[in-house]
């Protein structure tokens, strides 16, 4: 063959891997396009409804609002207001136990019986299933139910405790309970999703960890505690993350259980509900913006500081 016609099947070879790298380039591009298609209503919502109202939300905490929805800039003075409010503390105070003691019970309740359905009993499934009901249950149906077992004149806890000859209380009414009653509400409702998280794990620990810790003569407990509880830190931190996220964000709870009418409010008022009342209720939109912005700002160092911690108590296998 000569030279001339090395040449020639050169160039038609290099035009033809020419035309497939342009043709795979146009697919990818095409492939690509169709992407943005596919997830472009998701992105148009998340920005209308997630990332603008942050923004919005920001701008407006520097804002003091008149009749008519009209608005004024007045700098600092919706965080200076914060600074001396004493309402906003005890808001604090109330969503920080309320917080602590929902989140910690729980996953401790949660955990407790995610180990007990994990095991090999009969009617397993029905036990699961009672469990999560929970969690798909009307927000508002839960709070009706929970109001009449609290009621503290017909409420059934209280003829119960009636059997034993111990006196109840209004529990939803009384300042020193009505927070734990809350709290007690949240733990039960919380129950269903974290044990599906769990039992999740827990299936996904291999069975040789467990027959090595029973060779080696470790007892149940042991083996919960050495073996099991460590490779169930992963999810455990996840729960606790987003636990602590929906907790730090408590509202309907109190808005249905209480009401607006409640003289037990100020004893279980969260930072969302008082948020809710200078908003909607007193249309201080700009006050209630910088209890807001506040809000993200906890949430956002408490998040911080569980990455940065759980660095010394998981164990990713």
């Amino acid at each position: 063959m000569d030279t001339a016609s090395i040449e020639v099947a050169q160039t038609s070879k290099n035009a033809v891997t020419h035309i497939r790298r342009r043709s795979t380039s146009q697919k990818k591009r095409k492939d690509i396009l169709w992407a943005y298609a596919m997830i472009s209503p998701l992105l148009i919502g998340l920005l209308i409804f997630y990332i603008w109202p942050v923004f919005q939300t920001f701008f407006f905490s520097f804002t003091h609002w008149g009749a008519f929805g009209k608005y004024k800039l007045s700098g600092l003075s919706n965080y200076q207001s914060m600074l001396q409010d004493p309402e906003l503390g005890r808001a604090l105070l109330n969503t920080l136990i309320y917080t602590v003691l929902s989140v910690v019970g729980g996953i401790v309740v949660s955990l407790f019986f995610a180990v007990l359905l994990n095991q090999k009993i009969r009617g397993v499934g029905v036990y699961r299933t009672l469990y999560f009901l929970p969690v798909v249950t009307i927000p508002g149906a839960v709070a009706v139910i929970w109001r009449w077992l609290y009621n503290g004149d017909y409420g059934l806890i209280n003829y119960f405790l009636g059997l034993i000859h111990l006196t109840g209380t209004s529990w939803l009414t009384n300042m020193q309970t009505a927070l734990y009653a809350v709290i007690v509400v949240a733990i039960w409702g919380a129950v269903g999703n974290n044990m599906v998280l769990f039992l999740a794990g827990l299936q996904g620990i291999s069975s040789t960890y467990m027959e090595a810790a029973a060779i080696d003569g470790a007892s149940p407990i042991r083996k919960f505690f050495h073996v099991t509880l460590p490779l169930l830190t992963p999810t455990i931190f996840f729960v606790t993350v987003t636990s602590l996220i929906n907790a730090f964000q408590v509202f309907d709870l109190i808005f249905l259980m209480f009401g607006q009418n409640s003289p037990a409010l100020p004893a279980g008022e969260t930072i969302v509900y008082l948020f809710y009342q200078h908003a909607f209720i007193d249309n201080d939109k700009g006050y209630a913006s910088a209890i807001a912005v506040f809000l993200f700002v906890v949430i956002l160092l408490v998040t911080i500081m569980q990455l940065r911690l759980q660095r010394r108590w998981v164990h990713y296998d």
